[in-house]
């Protein structure tokens, strides 16, 4: 594999860069997957006969239309356009989510939506720059107090673990789509029939679990030739040779190549060189923080729990996060007398939820559940859970100088690129993970040589990425 491309990790990122290069063949191409299947937390697996995916997944209508297009042609029919059907408990209430101004009018508190109308009049006067922003100072500013304060902040105390105050003003860009009053009403207005586009409200979701994505896509490259390694643990990457050392079953192996291509979380990319950085940039990589994620699965006696796809808990009184029913997303109906609830519940790895034991986790869930008044009143046939250490990357006051400490250094080297969500630590959809991908085949040519300023353009283009939950 003298002019190959060595890719850690095969998630959607990982394979989507595998399976254009070996389509267009132009270049030897082996991916390393540490788990046991590809997709990584955009994979699926198998509970009790019904597909489960790692917690809620879409592929959002705004993927470009190339690889929407390569996606349709691998999944057919099995890629299914499904409308949006969800709920957020906001004022102890619940609203359609997406939102529709009806439920806006009639079933939030008088206060509430008299409180949105004066933010909104008085966007004009409230000040427009600030000296050091804030994801709290710069949401505050845009839509309110009364949106953030009973929605976004507590909302993200939950998800990210911090005050709002604490985080980058990057996290308000990045995660939240509407930072306004009035591009959040006329996101609004969007959904109202006879407004929407015909896509408007919709997403993208394969027949078979979100995983069938990633499933297809390695299928894919391995037709054109690209191998795929399940089970293999990157233990050592050599840069100045090309050379990834791995482990599988306790073996310890290697490849060669001309290029790493790395989708794992750019701290463990960044400690896993060697010889080691230099002492800043593993400073830089241990003050980079992801946020943990539990998934608690409960198997129910019961066809469906709700007919909505998912519900969103911003309580902070309510530990997880929001549950989905993978059902509800494909609109299955078998098999029946069953049906999986995912419950979201993010911490950190060193809080209690992250060392639960499984039946505690699962009586969290059903007092969550219980309190925001969705009581379980079936049998519950068996639960599983699953815990992710790097869930969510954690935008916190200062990342950026951590980052781009760890970006500079990686620049130095010709043949190593650092892309994908964990890759780049941006907390983006399967879409953005996507057009990384390929944007990093677009850059690599039949020689072998990787056009590193047209990747430096792409990088800027990605800046531009909205996460859309």
């Amino acid at each position: 594999m003298s002019n190959g491309v060595a890719i850690l990790g095969a998630g959607p990122a990982g394979l989507g860069a595998a399976c254009q290069l070996a389509r267009r063949n132009v270049a030897p191409v082996t991916v390393l997957e540490q788990g046991e299947n590809v997709g990584g937390l955009a994979g699926s697996f198998e509970l009790d006969g019904v597909r489960a995916d790692y917690g809620s997944h879409r592929l959002q209508p705004a993927c470009d239309p190339r690889i929407l297009g390569d996606l349709q042609e691998l999944l057919g029919e099995d890629l299914l356009l499904r409308p949006r059907h969800g709920r957020i408990r906001l004022a102890r209430r619940w609203i359609h989510f997406p939102l529709r101004p009806l439920d806006l009018v009639m079933h939030l508190p008088l206060s509430f939506a008299a409180g949105f109308v004066a933010d909104t009049v008085g966007r004009a006067v409230r000040r427009r720059t600030q000296p050091n922003p804030t994801f709290a100072s710069v949401l505050e500013n845009g839509l309110g107090p009364t949106i953030c304060r009973n929605f976004y902040f507590p909302y993200a105390r939950k998800i990210w673990g911090l005050s709002p105050e604490l985080l980058s003003p990057i996290q308000a860009y990045r995660r939240v789509s509407s930072s306004s009053p009035g591009s959040l009403i006329r996101k609004i207005v969007r959904a109202v029939p006879g407004l929407r586009s015909t896509r408007g409200n919709r997403f993208y979701y394969p027949r078979w679990g979100f995983g069938q994505i990633s499933a297809a896509l390695e299928k894919a490259a391995a037709s054109a030739g690209a191998g795929v390694i399940l089970g293999a643990t990157v233990t050592r990457i050599e840069p100045a040779h090309s050379r990834v050392f791995y482990e599988v079953a306790g073996t310890e192996k290697h490849l060669d190549g001309r290029h790493v291509w790395s989708t794992l979380p750019v701290s463990l990319l960044v400690r896993s060189i060697d010889p080691p950085p230099p002492a800043a940039v593993l400073e830089a990589a241990a003050a980079m923080r992801f946020r943990a994620m539990v998934l608690i699965y409960l198997v129910l006696e019961q066809d469906q729990f709700t007919e909505y796809d998912a519900h969103y808990f911003p309580e902070e009184e309510i530990p997880i996060s929001r549950l989905s029913e993978p059902k509800n997303y494909s609109a299955a109906e078998a098999p029946r007398g069953r049906t999986v609830l995912c419950a979201e519940l993010p911490c950190d790895t060193a809080s209690r939820y992250w060392r639960m034991a499984d039946h505690e986790l699962t009586e969290a869930v059903r007092q969550s559940l219980a309190a925001a008044g969705l009581p379980i009143r079936s049998r519950i046939r068996c639960t599983a859970v699953r815990r992710f250490a790097h869930a969510y990357p954690l935008y916190q006051i200062g990342y950026e100088e951590h980052f781009n400490t760890i970006d500079r250094w990686l620049d130095g080297f010709g043949n190593l690129l650092t892309f994908g969500r964990q890759g780049l630590f941006a907390h983006d959809n399967t879409h953005h993970a996507l057009a990384m991908a390929y944007a990093a085949a677009d850059c690599l040519d039949g020689g072998g040589d990787f056009d590193w300023e047209r990747w430096r353009n792409y990088r800027r283009g990605f800046e531009s990425h909205v996460v859309e939950d």
